[in-house]
């Protein structure tokens, strides 16, 4: 296979912005495609999916929470050149039974391109770019989860596997869990993450404490129950263990939470002057 042209959906999140950086660092001809990027690409609306696939021979396929991959765009796009995809799924979707993730590996495997699912644990970024960002900067993060300790990944080293995969060789047909280096628990989290902002961040992994701060949120009570039962589903599942993934595919180490932590500090600083 030839070095392909890279369409990157899902391009203005974590890890998809990161892919597209990687690849550009490679210097791979890419293609950033979203709802409301410059390149149109939306998974209801089949009218933006010639003009996304324009050219491309690999996808990064990611879809946004709540969207299915839709089987018949990744046939369509096989039909059109495509020969290489990677997915961006997520640890634990079979003990969550996370039906929209499994069906798009599903779908993946399915589509007749050469094929790998990057299972990804939950992203350091989620702290200062994503879900928990409001939490951390109120000092306070409520996850239903108990104990449980995951294996926290930078998105840099989820991008960087991606990237391999899309242009490399040896990596079809595999399905990849891509975790950070250790396990740790979202108590000992939220020390490293005080330790880094210079104020405490507090953990409460109770399901009570979880139920009120959704709702006092707003959440609606069927998805404040939804999403009760997928946490504690993944808390079942038992703590996770770190692979070495990132480094066999990537050939450096992963990117340790303590250090992404200190990083990513200044988006925690509550307008304080730091030298």
């Amino acid at each position: 296979m030839g070095e392909p042209t890279v369409l990157v959906l899902g391009s203005t999140g974590s890890v998809g912005r990161r892919v597209l950086e990687r690849l550009g660092a490679r210097g791979v001809p890419v293609r950033a495609a979203s709802r409301r990027g410059r390149v149109r690409f939306d998974w209801t609306d089949p009218d933006t999916w010639e003009g996304a696939l324009d050219g491309a021979s690999a996808i990064h396929v990611m879809a946004p929470d709540g969207v299915g991959v839709d089987p018949e765009f990744l046939e369509y796009a096989v039909r059109h050149g495509v020969r290489r995809l990677t997915l961006l799924s997520g640890r634990g979707v079979e003990e969550t039974d996370d039906r929209r993730l499994l069906d798009a590996e599903r779908a993946v495997g399915g589509s007749g391109a050469e094929w790998t699912i990057l299972r990804a644990d939950r992203c350091d970024q989620d702290f200062d770019e994503g879900v928990f960002a409001q939490d951390v900067r109120a000092g306070r993060i409520t996850v239903p989860v108990g104990d449980m300790r995951q294996a926290f990944v930078d998105a840099g080293d989820v991008a960087a596997v991606a990237a391999t995969a899309l242009t490399g060789e040896g990596h079809a047909g595999r399905t990849y869990e891509v975790t950070g280096p250790r396990a740790l628990g979202f108590a000992e989290a939220a020390a490293t993450l005080s330790a880094a902002a210079g104020y405490e961040v507090v953990f409460d992994g109770s399901v009570e404490g979880f139920t009120r701060a959704r709702r006092e949120a707003g959440t609606p009570v069927e998805a404040v129950e939804a999403m009760t039962a997928s946490f504690t589903a993944l808390a079942e599942g038992g703590d996770a263990l770190p692979t070495e993934t990132v480094s066999r595919v990537t050939g450096r180490p992963p990117v340790d939470f303590a250090d992404y932590a200190a990083g990513a500090a200044p988006a925690w600083w509550r307008g304080q002057s730091r030298s």
